[in-house]
């Protein structure tokens, strides 16, 4: 490595890196560059994520671009020496391929990156989230003083324009939505930025509110300016604290470079944020809820119309959008709403992150166009299924997304395709399931979250989700009859047409895709009392196989029932009266002596 002005040794400081020892490395890493007199040649300094959370702690060395994963305070002394003084590559702490094992130093080549186009997530990992200048040097806030030269109604044609739909999940069209709330009767209004994210295993506005906070600043000042408003919120879970000390440093940073605050930029126009902190309410997600605590009630919907648009907060217009919304907004002010629009589909614009999760290799976070196959999501950018075991389905939306089976891999991941399929995009989570996974056991888990989610307000919501539940319970646990299942499937679409707000709406998904795609596997826990999966206890047993055990005792020893016996180089056998079906033989045999039925 050629002697040069400055390197940039970027530790990825998120929840998932963080616990995985960043901290430390982070310590260690400043240590070493401090005891080697390279301060004025390398600096060192916590980002937010750059996704790949399955390999942490992650460092990325630029400007060549160097990602090393799993690395250590161990690993500095020698990573300093080779790269950072000598130049050379630590091939122990790169990339490898799943398949091959071959090393791969160098971002930009790994496979999980291959498809992705960061316009969302374009500064997350790659700049300092507590440094506005940092965001300033790499262009963020041009597009406010761009925008500010332009009429209201110009930069919300723009927007309409560029056919950028809600990322929160309901898809509605940006642009038209701030129209509503330009037109507006009234001089007070208000904007909201929702960062309340609730789905299980999802992460992605955390990681935006995290690591790029500036660009969420920078797109409610723009749509503030078009609408008419002088007061936005940025509504975020309580159990973000980091997402909510990020926010709060940036907000007082655009303050004092005047970005925030009154005569913006010189223009005479006036904006304020304030962080508003939610209290864990999966339904405060929705937005007549959201506005609901933010006003200090409880988090309870009410019914619609009048739409936010034309009473909102305090009876005033307001509009809301989810965090990743407003992040791209200033990219399409800066390069226009032609460019935006070439991305994705027909109507779908743009592109969408995931949190991609389950059983799949590399789990993370990914930003890709609109319209990638879910194939290409699965196996090119994650990795394909862990264990090489086979795909079963994925689920995405959420809690209140469907599964989507194997024989639709090919299906264009848009708005369109998945309501098609019977799913929803939802906020952008995403979970891979395997063979191994029992899908009436998923819609069973799906059901308690959101039974336990639900505010209770609505009657089809509260009672219908809990006779669901009882139903798929009834079913796992071996007593569901044949019956149950045109009950089930017509209960659902009652709580689905008949519900006051969209937890309601969208709760049956899981049941009702379910029961579309794998109705086989529900029959076969009624009619043969087998849970296919083996995943049902209820429905499964084990058996220890003479001819594979040793007797080497490793099950009798950690079987909490003690309902395995034998004598020691004897095969063993399992008692099915005390047997409670809990798998820890299974688990603990290394011989595949234990055998599930």
């Amino acid at each position: 490595m050629a002697k040069r002005d400055r390197a940039d040794v970027l530790v990825c400081g998120c929840p998932a890196c963080t616990e995985a020892g960043a901290p430390e490395l982070l310590h260690a890493l400043q240590e070493e560059v401090k005891q080697r007199g390279l301060e004025d040649e390398v600096r060192v300094m916590e980002t937010g994520s750059r996704g790949f959370c399955a390999t942490g702690p992650i460092m990325i060395i630029q400007p060549e671009g160097i990602l090393y994963c799993q690395v250590h305070a161990a690993d500095v002394p020698e990573l300093v020496g080779e790269t950072l003084v000598k130049g050379r590559i630590v091939e122990r702490l790169t990339y490898k391929e799943l398949a091959t094992h071959k090393s791969v130093p160098y971002y930009e080549d790994i496979p999980f990156y291959s498809k992705q186009l960061r316009i969302v997530l374009r500064n997350c990992g790659l700049i300092d989230p507590h440094s506005i200048e940092e965001y300033i040097a790499v262009g963020g806030y041009s597009a406010p003083g761009k925008a500010l030269s332009l009429t209201p109604e110009d930069v919300i044609e723009e927007v309409k324009k560029s056919g950028l739909r809600g990322r929160g999940g309901a898809g509605f069209p940006t642009g038209l939505k701030w129209e509503y709330t330009r037109k507006a009767l009234g001089d007070v209004k208000y904007i909201v930025a929702n960062g309340d994210e609730g789905d299980p295993g999802a992460f992605m506005d955390r990681s935006l509110m995290e690591g790029d906070p500036h660009s969420i600043l920078e797109g409610m000042t723009i749509g503030a300016y078009a609408m008419g408003v002088h007061q936005g919120f940025i509504y975020v879970r309580d159990e973000y604290p980091l997402a909510v000390r990020n926010l709060g440093i940036a907000i007082e940073q655009a303050r004092e470079y005047g970005l925030l605050g009154q005569d913006i930029l010189g223009s005479g126009f006036d904006f304020d944020v304030r962080i508003v902190r939610g209290a864990g309410a999966f339904v405060c997600g929705e937005e007549t809820a959201l506005m609901a605590s933010i006003e200090g009630r409880a988090g309870n919907p009410r019914p619609r119309p009048p739409f936010p648009a034309q009473s909102g907060l305090w009876g005033k217009p307001t509009n809301i959008n989810n965090i990743k919304s407003w992040a791209n907004i200033p990219v399409i002010i800066n390069r226009g709403s032609d460019w935006f629009s070439q991305i994705g589909t027909e109507t779908s614009k743009g592109t969408m992150i995931f949190s991609l999760v389950g059983k799949i290799n590399n789990t993370g976070l990914v930003e890709v166009p609109m319209g990638i196959t879910l194939r290409e999501l699965i196996y090119e950018v994650g990795g394909g299924i862990a264990g090489h075991k086979q795909f079963k389905a994925v689920q995405t939306g959420g809690p209140s997304g469907g599964c989507i089976p194997a024989h639709l891999l090919d299906l264009p991941v848009d708005y369109e395709h998945l309501t098609e399929a019977g799913s929803i995009m939802g906020s952008g989570g995403m979970i891979v399931m395997d063979e191994h996974t029992c899908m009436v056991d998923i819609a069973r888990y799906f059901l308690d979250f959101l039974k336990d989610e639900s505010c209770g307000k609505c009657t089809p919501c509260r009672e219908g989700i809990k006779l669901m539940l009882h139903i798929l319970t009834e079913i796992s646990e071996g007593r569901g009859k044949l019956a149950d299942l045109e009950v089930l499937e017509s209960l659902a679409w009652m709580v689905k047409n008949v519900s006051l707000c969209g937890l309601g709406q969208t709760a049956p998904n899981p049941v009702l895709s379910t029961l579309r795609y794998f109705r086989d596997e529900y029959e076969a826990h009624i009619v043969d009392q087998k849970c296919p999966a083996h995943v049902c206890r209820a429905l499964i047993s084990y058996h220890i196989i003479p001819d594979k055990c040793p007797g080497c005792g490793l099950c009798l020893r950690d079987c909490p029932q003690g309902a395995i016996s034998g004598e020691k180089k004897e095969p063993h056998v399992i008692d099915q009266e005390l047997c409670t079906h809990c798998g820890i033989c299974y688990d603990v045999c290394n011989l595949d002596a234990i055998q599930v039925e």
